[in-house]
């Protein structure tokens, strides 16, 4: 029945921690890209992949890096849900490419820990905003004057 869908309070915080900890990290990510304060991403690159780029490993992180701004951006504002399963999918696909490294092992199994993370967001947040829609359905069904 639908009154029985609810989402425990107790589960707010670690949604809200997944939520703050994958979209700034994604977007903060996506950032240095650019400014290159915490890595030489091209170095990540692995280079089966980088052979296959129409463009230059340096060209191909600054695009990666806008399109982790724009997943951090919305795991952070209005889409939780849709940028988690970006930032999952996303986040497998890097692993891949640091295995295909040949190095950066302990790196690929940190993606793939991230991806589990998101994986969660992405179910809390589908489950968060399926209760909220059957509590504002319930609450307008109760007002007098509406229909049954």
């Amino acid at each position: 029945m639908a009154q029985d869908v609810f989402f425990p309070r107790s589960l707010d915080a670690p949604r809200m921690a997944l939520r703050i900890g994958l979209g700034l990290a994604a977007f903060l990510a996506g950032l240095d890209k650019f400014v290159g304060l915490l890595a030489n991403w091209p170095g990540y690159l692995a280079p089966v992949v980088a052979s296959v780029l129409p463009v230059s490993p340096d060209s191909f992180m600054r695009i990666v890096g806008v399109v982790e701004m724009a997943v951090g951006a919305a795991i952070l504002t209005r889409w939780p849900r849709e940028g988690a399963w970006v930032a999952m999918v996303w986040l497998l696909a890097i692993a891949v490419n640091l295995v295909l490294t040949g190095h950066f092992f302990d790196v690929a199994v940190r993606d793939v820990e991230m991806a589990i993370a998101a994986f969660a967001l992405a179910r809390l947040t589908e489950e968060h905003d399926r209760a909220a829609r059957v509590v504002v359905t319930s609450q307008a069904a109760r007002r007098p004057g509406a229909a049954a």
